[in-house]
């Protein structure tokens, strides 16, 4: 059992339908590792799944066979030709086609790359864990993004910042990990959904980690890469901006000087004489004590193409995170205001990137919260490749011990229209490329995984890693969609299972928001390690995340009236829409506005009888999520039922306190009282 418990969605569960056992024969002719890694998979799940262990073979001997190959080789497109060919275009497209023109029982699953091969495979094993019918199957897919990327925050001494589901599988005391088998497991989780590329250390790049780009690590770091490239996975590396200085010798890191500029070179040559498709650096720079261009006096722009230079000769990326803003403000001073900072920063530097940087940005202006509008900078630079970040680990969203299933967060992201280009113009068509026509573009998110037994420590959490694959392939799946395909590939197609899970995800988001942050406000939490409520956290911090709530009132007036004039960086109808109270969604209202507690919502409510119901409903609701949960016993291994409920039972307590706490606060503040008379905490 727990060889299935680790495979998460890969179990491979056997299947029912008997009658698919007559595919006895694989017609494969492919020899490099990625197609290897593909015929293995399939060969794994046919034989877990029905039963066989099919001959793979050069020339058909079966007519019942499954061909796999790609489409340069000519005995595949003898047996396919037709239109559907044509709509292959992408490198990493495939079709998957049952036989519509000759009396046989054969499955042709091919592509332009021995890559979209890969993801073809995965995919007709999905089909067959779903119980889907393959025998008229006519499947054309192709990805919407060119980079879906996962982002590491590990360090080598084996921690993961931000991390809740163990230690790194990456790192260990200072070390590579010796046993890279969970490594492999890990590249097959990843290629299964999509992606594509990878960084492996923290974007707060250490003293050690600076070293993994030297001849000390390169060997090991080389190795990783050689697992990934068998999953078409790129290697990144995080690099640390001060590295010339730090271990290269030099008195500087200013990106104009020439020293610097060689010094940069001669790394990415070294790089690459280890990692041949090595596929470029991860830059954190001039954000919150990390290093950059700024200590010269150079813009992002210097410091990012100094670095693109270096590593354009060999096809490598600089992916450089747009998470920049003052983090040493003074609480006091109501006119700097973090939200506006990207924008800032950012904005005035279109078109003087190179068009090898991909400028990577966090899909809210602030830091992965709970609720917050999408970023601004979305469409505003359409000469400058653009991608977007979110944040996979829960960090501000309950760590992993409470559920809460982000693809609805994303989804709404993905939808929402910037109108950079008029109406129509959503966030996914800026990220995919083609509102602006970017070269490179795309998708990151940032790991949840870690070395315990079930990846992600609560076992529901497996569902956000699979939903960033699904959606960074295709943002136009529906967030129930991805729901059911997980729970069926995890758990199997009892329906009762399937229905309850499925709720327990779809609802788990508003749930979480609705014991924890109202209307938009977020950060009402423990600084530092960002767990469990506390209201004034960071109200008076240097960080400079406010609620301003007083006496009278609560939130942040960000209006250009009277404000910090933040909505101005919006295109003019969603400025517009943001600017007015009248026109302001609900739940982002205290995000953009500072409101007495007796404002009435949209929905009718006053702000403050607004927060006591959310908070009381939001415990109700958590205890509806465990009771769910309950009924679910006996339908699956004891060992994921138990710990799932144990998550589940703390995620209730834990409410409790966010009610509690939140609840009070707001009655001290405001001295009015909850409408219902419920119990608040004088």
């Amino acid at each position: 059992m727990q060889a299935l418990y680790d495979s998460c969605w890969l179990r491979y569960e056997q299947n029912i339908r008997n009658d698919l056992s007559r595919w006895d024969t694989i017609v494969a002719k492919g020899t490099s590792p990625v197609f290897r890694a593909a015929l293995a998979e399939l060969k794994r799940g046919l034989f877990s799944m029905l039963g066989i262990e099919p001959e793979v073979v050069s020339e058909p001997k079966s007519t019942n066979a499954i061909w796999v190959g790609t489409l340069k080789e000519e005995w595949l497109k003898e047996r396919l030709a037709g239109e559907k060919m044509t709509q292959l275009v992408h490198s990493e497209g495939y079709m998957i086609q049952s036989d519509d023109r000759h009396s046989t029982s054969c499955i042709y699953i091919t592509a332009m790359t021995d890559q979209g091969v890969l993801y073809g495979v995965f995919h007709f094993l999905r089909l067959l864990q779903m119980k889907e019918n393959v025998d008229d199957v006519s499947i054309v897919e192709q990805p919407s993004n060119k980079l879906r990327m996962i982002n590491h925050w590990d360090n080598m001494d084996g921690s993961i910042e931000r991390g809740y589901a163990g230690p790194s599988i990456f790192f260990a005391d200072g070390q590579f990990v010796k046993q890279k088998q969970r490594i492999k497991d890990y590249a097959r989780l990843l290629a299964s959904v999509g992606i594509n590329a990878i960084s492996i250390n923290n974007v707060n790049v250490h003293k050690l980690e600076t070293r993994l780009i030297t001849e000390e690590f390169l060997p090991e770091v080389a190795q990783v890469a050689d697992i990934f490239r068998m999953y078409g996975i790129k290697l990144f590396l995080s690099i640390n901006y001060a590295s010339p200085v730090e271990i290269g010798g030099l008195s500087t890191a200013d990106p104009l000087d020439r020293d610097v500029q060689r010094w940069w070179k001669e790394t990415a040559a070294r790089i690459y004489r280890y990692i041949p498709d090595f596929g470029g650096f991860v830059v954190k720079a001039d954000s919150e004590f990390r290093p950059g261009p700024f200590t010269y006096g150079r813009s992002h722009a210097e410091g990012a193409n100094m670095l693109a230079e270096a590593l354009a000769p060999f096809g490598g990326l600089v992916v450089w995170r747009c998470f920049v803003y003052n983090c040493q403000q003074d609480w006091r001073d109501r006119t700097t205001d973090r939200a506006k900072a990207a924008y800032d920063h950012f904005k005035p530097l279109d078109g003087q990137f190179r068009e090898n940087v991909v400028l990577q940005i966090k899909n809210g202006p602030m830091d992965f919260q709970v609720r917050e509008p999408v970023s601004p900078l979305f469409g505003a630079m359409p000469k400058t490749n653009q991608m977007m970040e979110v944040q996979i680990t829960q960090e501000y969203t309950g760590q992993q011990k409470h559920l809460c299933f982000l693809i609805p967060q994303w989804k709404e992201v993905l939808d929402f229209d910037t109108y950079a280009k008029g109406k129509g113009s959503e966030v996914k068509k800026v990220i995919d490329g083609s509102l602006f026509g970017y070269q490179y573009s795309g998708m990151a998110g940032v790991s949840n995984i870690g070395n315990d037994p079930n990846w992600t420590g609560h076992t529901l959490a497996q569902a956000n890693l699979y939903g960033f694959g699904r959606l960074a392939w295709n943002p136009d799946l529906s967030a129930e969609e991805i729901a059911r395909e997980w729970i069926v590939q995890t758990f199997g197609d009892d329906p009762d299972v399937i229905a309850t899970i499925c709720w327990m995800l779809l609802a788990s988001w508003n749930i979480y928001e609705n014991y924890t942050s109202p209307l938009g406000v977020g950060w009402m939490v423990n600084p530092g390690h960002h767990y469990g409520p506390n209201v004034d956290g960071y109200e008076y911090s240097h960080w400079g995340t406010y609620h301003y709530a007083d006496r009278d009132g609560i939130g942040v007036d960000r209006t250009v009236a009277t404000g910090t004039g933040y909505t101005a960086q919006y295109f003019p109808e969603n400025a517009a829409m943001y600017e007015s109270l009248d026109t302001c969604p609900d739940e982002l209202l205290l995000f953009f506005h500072h409101v007495p507690y007796t404002h009435r919502l949209h929905s009718g409510e006053t702000v403050i009888q607004h927060i006591y119901n959310t908070h009381f409903e939001g415990v109700e609701q958590a205890e509806q999520l465990k009771k769910c949960w309950e009924q679910l016993e006996g339908k699956m291994d004891a060992k994921r039922y138990q710990d799932v409920l144990e998550r589940l039972t703390m995620q209730v307590e834990h409410a409790k306190e966010w009610r509690d706490v939140i609840n009070t606060y707001f009655y001290r503040k405001s001295g009015i009282d909850d409408q219902y008379g419920r119990k608040i905490y004088r």
